[in-house]
């Protein structure tokens, strides 16, 4: 069968110098021989090789017809695919129709077929390698002003990720029992840890009894009108998950994060140095402003800097690139899991994400992005917080609490996100509802609903797919973009005629 081999010793691709690109023209024909013999090996390889991955060309038509029969439910065997082949230059120069009969008598057992298409996936790779290399090479060698080598850095790297993309092999279907084995591993993480959580805790009680913590595969998304503090909250819950960071043995026996969370930030409206300055605001309780204009006393500078020392270690990575494509995004977070590990990830904010490809309408662009942000969730396994802007008809209502309705591009957000929740701010609105000064008696009655509302705020869940919806109540400090655990009267010591 070292027939192929001795016709194709030199492909049309290798180098000047004779450099045979990796292949194995005896396991593919040993391959393809199994499936005409037994198509039902097929199913077990389908998931591993493409027509492409086989090194000679003739073996991809042969791989290529044969698969298309068995997805039809039709034999693929010498006989039937004869008929197909007949005319094919490159099967004549092998020996025609005779051929196929030559290569199901040179089949191997069905169990080895994974191991064979494995290894052929492999080398397929391989030359997939040297070509991006090659084509790396050349156009680096050529100066040209179009091609800054900046974008070319960027172009191999996106490559590279796709290639490295490719080949996962799927998980196909588990049987129930592994199913419910790790559901009930889930419970009883959550069983034996404090505060009872089966996820991360967000640092906000009342919040994590809502949610039961970030869960890993979830997909949030937080919305509010401009204003209403969701890069705030943002940045609070990811200052609190970095902050209790812990590293230990899980319950398998591995090493991995016990407490907190490693987390990575897309910040694509604020620079990282302007987000560095809001989470700084909130730890040293010095106004985030005062900050910005280096107003500060002796003693505001001191716990400033003190805050900059304690948060040195801390385990939260922001990557400030604007208009980022989803592609991109996916690529950057894959490597800040491999390198620093990653527990939690956050994108301030969706709408400012861009489509791997410009679609034909906003809504199909904003769809790409919710399901790759989905997508990421899943195969990272971690959750995932998405920041939204919602539409402007909540303005336009009595009643101003978001609802599910108020998304921008609502469908495909609200159809692909495991939880949605709303930043919702009384005060914000009352505030510029105050009257004049001449009318005493609406003057009054205003003070009165600023101090009932005055220093709270709302995260109003409006869907979540494994648990309650209803509304938090969180308490938020302005002065340093900070919410907080609202105290309840009860909480204070208050009897129940208080409240």
């Amino acid at each position: 069968m070292n027939d192929v081999a001795a016709l194709r010793a030199k492909p049309a691709d290798a180098s000047e110098a004779g450099e045979s690109l990796p292949h194995n023209i005896e396991a593919e024909q040993q391959l393809l021989g199994a499936i005409l013999t037994n198509n039902d090996v097929y199913d077990r390889i389908a998931a591993i090789i493409r027509a492409d991955h086989f090194f000679e060309p003739v073996h991809q038509r042969i791989f290529e017809i044969a698969a298309a029969r068995i997805q039809k439910n039709a034999l693929a065997s010498p006989v039937t695919l004869k008929a197909f082949l007949e005319d094919d230059t490159g099967l004549r120069e092998l020996g025609g129709p005779a051929y196929l009969a030559r290569l199901a008598g040179a089949a191997i057992s069905a169990y080895a077929a994974r191991d064979y298409a494995q290894m052929i996936y492999d080398l397929a790779v391989r030359r997939e390698l040297i070509s991006l290399g090659r084509d790396i090479s050349a156009r680096a060698a050529r100066v040209e002003i179009s091609s800054e080598p900046r974008e070319q850095i960027v172009e191999a790297e996106q490559r590279l990720y796709k290639l490295g993309e490719q080949g996962h092999v799927e998980k196909g279907f588990q049987s129930f029992l592994k199913a419910v084995t790790d559901a009930v591993n889930v419970a009883n993480a959550a069983y034996q840890r404090d505060g009872g959580l089966a996820g991360i805790s967000t640092g906000l009680i009342d919040l994590d009894k809502k949610l039961g913590g970030l869960h890993p595969s979830d997909l949030l998304i937080l919305a509010g009108r401009p204003s209403m503090g969701k890069t705030s909250l943002a940045t609070n819950i990811a200052f609190n998950i970095a902050k209790t960071y812990k590293k230990g043995l899980l319950p398998d026996g591995t090493e991995g994060t016990v407490d907190g969370g490693i987390v990575g930030f897309y910040s694509l409206e604020m620079s990282a140095e302007q987000l560095a300055a809001r989470i700084l605001s909130e730890a040293a309780e010095v106004p985030s402003e005062q900050i910005r204009r280096g107003d500060m006393t002796e003693a505001e500078f001191r716990r400033f800097v003190e805050a900059a020392k304690a948060l040195e270690s801390c385990p939260l990575y922001i990557d400030d690139t604007p208009a980022l494509p989803i592609s991109q995004l996916a690529a950057r977070a894959r490597r800040l899991k491999r390198t620093h590990g990653l527990d939690v990830l956050m994108v301030d904010y969706l709408q400012l994400v861009r489509p791997a490809t410009a679609k034909d309408s906003r809504v199909n662009e904003v769809s790409e992005i919710t399901q790759g942000l989905k997508a990421i969730a899943k195969e990272l396994d971690i959750p995932v917080i998405a920041l939204s802007q919602l539409s402007r008809q909540v303005e336009s209502r009595e009643d101003k609490r978001p609802q599910l309705s108020d998304l921008r591009e609502s469908g495909s957000i609200e159809q692909d996100a495991d939880v949605v929740m709303f930043v919702y701010r009384d005060e914000y609105y009352k505030e510029r509802e105050k009257p004049g000064e001449d009318n005493l008696e609406a003057m009054a009655k205003w003070q009165e609903t600023m101090e009932r509302v005055h220093g709270k705020a709302e995260v109003i869940i409006g869907k979540q797919r494994h648990g309650p919806i209803g509304t938090v109540e969180l308490s938020f400090e302005g002065r340093f973009t900070r919410f907080g655990n609202l105290v309840k009267p009860w909480q204070q010591g208050a009897g129940p005629g208080d409240f």
